[in-house]
Parts: C-alpha cells; sequence; structure tokens
C-alpha cells in the first residue's frame, strides 16, 4: 500500500481505513483499476476488496 484515502461513509455509517502505508494486502483477482502516472504503474483497489493484510 503506498497511499490510503480518508475513508468515508457508507451506508450512514462512518468508515475508517483498515490498512496503513506501507501494508502488503491481498485482494480479489479482478479487483481495481490499472493506472500509470509518471512511467509507473499502480492498481487502485477499494477496500472492500481487500481480502487480507500480510504480516
Amino acid at each position: 500500500v503506498i497511499a490510503v484515502g480518508p475513508g468515508g461513509v457508507v451506508d450512514g455509517k462512518d468508515v475508517t481505513m483498515s490498512v496503513n502505508v506501507g501494508d502488503k494486502v491481498i485482494y480479489s483477482k479482478y479487483a481495481g483499476n490499472e493506472v500509470k502516472l509518471d512511467g509507473e504503474e499502480y492498481i487502485i483497489v477499494r477496500q472492500s476488496d481487500i481480502l487480507a493484510v500480510v504480516e
């Protein structure tokens, strides 16, 4: 994880992020959007598509 958003509101409830910058995560096979920025490739993934944080 290289960046994390501030969280938000889902169904009227505040949701905080459960991952932190530097975490290694496993996410659903078809999740995310691939983007290129300044010659680097990134995948933007919703928190709900993260299956596990690897320690």
